[in-house]
């Protein structure tokens, strides 16, 4: 069948004038990301990126799932109810939550799903915690840490801690948090995936035992047989990732406990650039698209094409970052290392004043006019509009070079002035919306002082990754997306000392740390609320980033395509409840 499908994406295109076109691999579904954006892994206790889960949705399953639309409201997925106070699967004092686990689910290997595998799942996940991995998002709630290592490497939680948090009731799963935590639902529809511990065991993987965990505590990716292999529940199962083609081939799993899907087979198609993707939509050879935001005017209008566009999205988007402790190791991107106009120092961007410099350079409305086309709005704080503690009179940068000058002129004592600087700027390649923010604040800069250098260079997304976490970017392109639908979930990211960004930025502040905490705590949304302005307040004058966007999200598909719908915790295309055809469609087979 793989050599049918080969045969099919590389068939010559025929005409497609029409609005009904003959259905083009009626059976097969193309879709291809934002132009760069690759998986990363397909164990789900690894990638903390926006690209992976949105593939995990399709494959691996979690407890509960979002409704529709809906980011506020859940559905039973792997669990058979959604915990509540009402039906008492929440405690009164919310610390225990119990997921009834539902019976007869098949993992892809043919085995029963048992809760016990739901346990393990959610222990694995928490305990395997790789560097810069997502397992804080349940430590955190948890086990009230957000890592299982210590600032120095060494471990701070134990096996029986995170077993008698996460236990088991017959066929139910109980998880008893640290403290309370409302945003805990959000997570696990989100973040609860489950796989096969007898997969993992049989494949050198972590089996479960109480004494042999510490031994797959922080792997290298590669090291887990689930970097290139899946054994979930979901729809579609893993057929083959062909990493040098970026392809991913998914086939309908036809054990399947709901209705199998009506696609037999999908293909996640990851190419360089746009007119690639624009060739394989008119051509038909990829029913859906993710254009980057400037080159989406070039898809709209096409012959049997349709634009999704103004898709909700939790996202702030391109950022900034400053890395204010860069790894100076066979680092070019910090030239000769000394501030004496050939680089940087390591510890460059620790100056405040430097980094409210490169902040009052940066030609925001330019952003959002030229490159986003007025579809995106302009970001305050971290927290985006739809969001508690979106602030919309909060304090924010504007160009101003006076400004700007001012700032350069005291930083480093005036020695960035007098010496000046080169460095480079990094982003990941395919993504004109976070290359184009980098290029704007070269030029602006470099228009300030004839001794300021700066090179912009793109790098595709796993080896962006790894040099972000490696600290390795002076400055680095990036954003957010949600991980679940609270603020707590954009500041934690933004401003905490353990946060996904700083831990990676060597960026913290105590004062900043504590009102996380303290907003966390709170559950009169007032006051929250106003601690969350106060805490974006103190960011914007730390300004360890420089915030461009909220962005919308936007797909073009084929007109064939039938059943999308968008939710923003997806992050890429849930392709369970899609099929090709119209009325009356009329298929080559």
């Amino acid at each position: 069948m793989l050599s049918l499908l080969f045969f099919l994406l590389a068939a010559p295109a025929f005409p497609l004038g029409a609005e009904n076109a003959p259905v083009k691999n009626p059976d097969t579904l193309i879709f291809s990301p934002t132009p760069g954006a690759e998986l990363v892994s397909f164990d789900p206790a690894y990638p903390y990126d926006a690209v992976s889960p949105g593939i995990y949705f399709n494959v691996y399953e979690t407890l509960i799932g979002f409704e529709g639309e809906r980011n506020d409201r859940f559905v039973p997925l792997l669990a058979a109810s959604v915990p509540s106070a009402k039906n008492g699967l929440i405690s009164q004092d919310g610390l225990v939550y119990r997921f009834p686990i539902r019976k007869h689910v098949r993992f892809h290997d043919g085995t029963i799903m048992t809760a016990a595998d739901v346990r393990y799942s959610l222990l694995r996940f928490m305990l395997t915690d790789p560097a810069g991995g997502p397992a804080s998002l349940l430590l955190e709630p948890i086990l009230g840490v957000t890592g299982t290592r210590d600032a120095k490497g060494n471990l701070q939680v134990s096996y029986d801690d995170a077993a008698r948090a996460v236990g088991l009731q017959g066929d139910s799963v109980v998880i008893r948090l640290k403290r309370p935590f409302a945003p805990f639902l959000s997570i696990m529809a989100g973040w609860s995936y489950v796989l096969s511990r007898n997969a993992a065991k049989a494949h050198g993987q972590w089996d479960g035992a109480p004494d042999t965990w510490q031994r797959y505590n922080n792997p290298a990716k590669e090291s887990s047989w689930f970097y290139d292999h899946a054994d979930g529940t979901g729809p579609f199962e893993l057929e083959r990732w062909d990493r040098q083609g970026r392809r991913i081939y998914l086939k309908r799993f036809d054990r399947y406990w709901r209705r199998p899907a009506r696609l037999k087979r999908v293909v996640i198609a990851t190419v360089p650039e746009f007119q690639t993707q624009k060739l394989m939509l008119e051509a038909g050879d990829a029913d859906i698209i993710e254009p980057p935001r400037p080159y989406l005017s070039q898809v709209a209008g096409l012959p049997g094409v349709r634009i999704a566009d103004g898709l909700p999205r939790l996202r702030t988007d391109p950022v900034l970052f400053f890395t204010l402790r860069i790894n100076p190791l066979g680092n070019p991107d910090i030239g000769s290392g000394r501030l004496d106009g050939e680089g940087i120092p390591p510890d460059f961007f620790q100056d405040k004043d430097l980094r409210q410099a490169f902040s009052y350079a940066f030609d925001y409305d330019a952003f959002l006019k030229d490159t986003m086309k007025g579809s995106a709005k302009r970001a305050i704080g971290p927290v985006p509009p739809a969001l508690l503690g979106y602030n919309p009179n909060g304090p924010r940068y504007e160009l101003n070079l006076l400004e700007a000058t001012n700032h350069f002129q005291r930083a480093w004592g005036g020695k960035v002035w007098r010496n000046g600087f080169k460095f480079t700027i990094t982003y990941n390649t395919g993504s004109e919306e976070r290359e184009t923010p980098c290029r704007i604040l070269k030029k602006n800069v470099e228009s300030i002082n004839p001794k300021f250098r700066v090179d912009v260079r793109g790098v595709d997304w796993p080896s962006f990754l790894d040099k972000a976490q490696k600290h390795m970017m002076p400055i680095f392109s990036r954003g957010w997306v949600a991980d679940y639908p609270d603020p707590h979930n954009f500041v934690f990211a933004f401003y905490h000392s353990q946060g996904r960004y700083p831990s990676a930025q060597g960026f913290g502040d105590p004062d900043m740390d504590a009102l996380i905490d303290e907003a966390l705590r709170e559950v009169d949304p007032v006051k929250r609320e106003r601690l969350y302005w106060k805490i974006q307040e103190k960011g914007y004058d730390e300004a360890p980033d420089i915030l461009t966007a909220y962005m919308t999200g936007a797909y073009a598909l084929r007109t064939w395509v039938r059943g999308f719908y968008d939710n923003a915790a997806f992050k890429e295309v849930y392709f369970y409840p899609l099929s090709k055809g119209y009325e009356k469609a009329t298929r080559i087979e």
